[in-house]
C-alpha cells in the first residue's frame, strides 16, 4: 500500500540506480557514498539545454560533493588524496545500454601523477585512458554523427587495438604502464585533432558530464528504445554521482553484474558475470 506508493514515487524521482543505492544503503550494506540529481532537474534542463546548468544546481552539486569527500576522506581535485567519481544515468524504467555513464571523472594531468604516487603507475594510466575515452565519446561526441546520433567510427578503440597489436598483446590486462601511458597520449591527440580539449579543472569536467548525461535522455537510440517499449518520453533521467571504486586495481579487484535469482528460470540462486582487473563498461560491452 503506502510503502509501495512511496517507493514508486521515490524511483520516479531518483531513477533505478539512485533508488537502488538508497535501498542497499537502507539495508545497512556497504555502498560507496553518492548523491542523485532527480529527474525533475533533467526535465527543466532539457526545456533549455543550451542554457547550461542552473547556477543553483551547480552550487548544490558542489555542496553535495563535499559530503562524499567527508565520507570517502578524499578531496575532489586534490592530487594528494584524489576523489574520482562516476556520473551515471538512471531513468524510472530500466533502459539497458541506452543511456550514458562516465567513469573516473576528476582526473587530470596532475591527479594522474598523484595516483601514481599513492597507488601505482599502471593503474593510474589505465584510469586516465578510460576517462579520456568516456569523456571524448559521451561529452564531446567524438565518433558520433551530431545530426543522427549514429556511431560513425571509434578512433579510441582503433588506436587501443593498434597499440596492443604493435606490442603483440592480446589481453588488455597484459598492457603495462608504458603502453597505457602512450594510449593516454594518443587519446589526447584524438581529442585535440577533433577540435576539442579536455578541461583540466575537475569541477568543469563534472558539470559538463552531468549535462551530457541529461542530454543522453534524448539520444536517437534512447528515444527509439522508449518508443519500442512504451516508455514516456517526458520522464527524464536522474544523474547519480558516486565515489569511484576501482575494479582495475589488479587481480584482486573486479566488476560485475549480479542478480539474486537466475533471470532465465527464476531459481533462487546468485547469477551474474564478473571480470577481474576491469571497470564497469568492460562487462556490459561484452
Amino acid at each position: 500500500g503506502t510503502a509501495e506508493a512511496s517507493n514508486k514515487k521515490l524511483r520516479a524521482l531518483l531513477g533505478g540506480k539512485g533508488f537502488g543505492i538508497e535501498v542497499i544503503r537502507g539495508l545497512g550494506l556497504p555502498v560507496a557514498p553518492s548523491f542523485t540529481i532527480d529527474t525533475s532537474v533533467c526535465r527543466d534542463f532539457l526545456s533549455n539545454p543550451d542554457g547550461g546548468l542552473d547556477p543553483k544546481l551547480t552550487t548544490s552539486v558542489h555542496q553535495a560533493l563535499k559530503s562524499i569527500e567527508k565520507v570517502a576522506d578524499k578531496k575532489f581535485g586534490d592530487p594528494t588524496k584524489p576523489l574520482l567519481v562516476s556520473v551515471r544515468s538512471g531513468g524510472e524504467f530500466s533502459m539497458p545500454g541506452m543511456m550514458d555513464t562516465v567513469l573516473n571523472v576528476g582526473i587530470n594531468d596532475q591527479i594522474v601523477e598523484g595516483l601514481i604516487a599513492i597507488k601505482e603507475e599502471r593503474f593510474a594510466f589505465d584510469a586516465y585512458r578510460r576517462f579520456l575515452e568516456g569523456y571524448g565519446k559521451i561529452v564531446l561526441g567524438i565518433g558520433t554523427d551530431p545530426n543522427t546520433g549514429e556511431k560513425t567510427n571509434d578512433p579510441f578503440s582503433e588506436s587501443f587495438d593498434m597499440v596492443k597489436k604493435d606490442h603483440g598483446i592480446t589481453d588488455d590486462n597484459f598492457l603495462g604502464a608504458p603502453e597505457l601511458s602512450s594510449i593516454v597520449d594518443i587519446y589526447k591527440e584524438i581529442i585535440e585533432n577533433s577540435g576539442h580539449t579536455i578541461p583540466q579543472d575537475p569541477a568543469i569536467q563534472l558539470e559538463n558530464t552531468i549535462q551530457a548525461v541529461f542530454k543522453s535522455w534524448n539520444s536517437p537510440r534512447a528515444v527509439a528504445y522508449r518508443e519500442a517499449n512504451g516508455i514516456d518520453n517526458n520522464l527524464g533521467t536522474a544523474v547519480t554521482v558516486q565515489e569511484m571504486k576501482f575494479g582495475n586495481r589488479g587481480e584482486n579487484s573486479g566488476t560485475g553484474v549480479l542478480f539474486t535469482r537466475d533471470p532465465n528460470t527464476g531459481e533462487n540462486i546468485l547469477y551474474g558475470d564478473v571480470l577481474f582487473n576491469a571497470q564497469g563498461e568492460d562487462v556490459v560491452a561484452g
